[in-house]
């Protein structure tokens, strides 16, 4: 998505260690107009696919996953990184986060989750694939089926994207980042 990469050039800040900041416009300050125009590519991407769930892990993915559930108008699930005392009847698988460096559990009630579902996931990054993966635990687990994963920037030299892919798993990437090297963002045509 052309909008989505030139932002990425010129608001983008890259980190040693293969970190991509979007923090000014993606995950921390959000431009609405952008988010709107990601989620109507998605749905524009998943047009043909049988969905009647989007599904998200917080925090970053939850603002494209409700745009996209709006435009669907569906309803939008995010797995949550802490237990809540208070949540019944949990599905719960444990996941690494490449950028915070530690393990943490996602968890979803199974009552928003069931048998038939058909599940887009949304996010806003793929890189090593741990999160995507974690949740294609939760939706095995709930016995329903991943209709596909869409996410908002794809570091494709992290893999995670290429593992998803060799499972059979439909991914869609609006942005894929061939490169960081030498803090230099190279994005794929």
């Amino acid at each position: 998505m052309q909008a989505l990469k030139e932002r990425i050039l010129r608001d983008g800040k890259c980190f040693e260690g293969g970190i991509l900041k979007v923090d000014n416009f993606i995950n921390h300050q959000m431009d609405p107009i952008l988010m709107k125009s990601m989620a109507v590519e998605f749905v524009r991407r998943f047009s043909g696919s049988d969905i009647n769930k989007v599904l998200t892990i917080e925090a970053s993915g939850i603002a494209p996953a409700i745009m996209v559930g709006y435009l669907l108008e569906l309803p939008v699930v995010f797995a949550k990184k802490k237990k809540p005392s208070t949540m019944e009847n949990m599905l719960s698988t444990q996941v690494f986060s490449f950028t915070k460096n530690n393990t943490y559990d996602v968890c979803v009630c199974r009552d928003y989750l069931h048998p038939g579902d058909k599940v887009l996931f949304i996010d806003d990054f793929l890189a090593n694939g741990n999160a995507a993966k974690g949740i294609i635990d939760l939706v095995r687990q709930s016995g329903a089926e991943l209709s596909g994963m869409g996410f908002l920037i794809e570091k494709a030299f992290q893999h995670g994207g290429d593992e998803l892919r060799a499972m059979g798993i439909r991914v869609e990437s609006l942005a894929i980042i061939d490169g960081l090297e030498d803090c230099r963002i190279k994005i794929r045509d």
